[in-house]
């Protein structure tokens, strides 16, 4: 495995965080269908560095904004990962 490289830990990486996006979603569908309350919907595009935040209460659009800014967290820890990882160690020259 380890003559193999970065690429494997990567891929296992990735696969884990698919599943875990996967049992999110059918978390949040079977808790939406259990619920007997009415539905807020809210929701974020980002398109560049411009966010449209949208939702039917001022509820639901706090919550879509605390999970965009959370997203975004993970996915620049997800993204700056491979170079805590796996950087090379620095050799000093005397």
């Amino acid at each position: 495995m380890e003559q193999l490289g970065i690429a494997p830990k990567l891929v296992l990486i990735g696969f884990i965080v698919i599943l875990v996006g996967m049992l999110l979603i059918i978390v949040g569908f079977l808790y939406t269908a259990l619920r007997a309350s009415s539905g807020e919907v809210g929701g974020v595009v980002v398109i560049g560095p411009i966010p449209i935040i949208f939702g039917t209460s001022e509820r639901a659009v706090k919550i879509a904004v605390l999970a965009a800014i959370i997203l975004m967290v993970l996915a620049i820890i997800l993204m700056l990962l491979p170079y805590f990882l796996f950087k090379a160690p620095r050799t000093s020259t005397p």
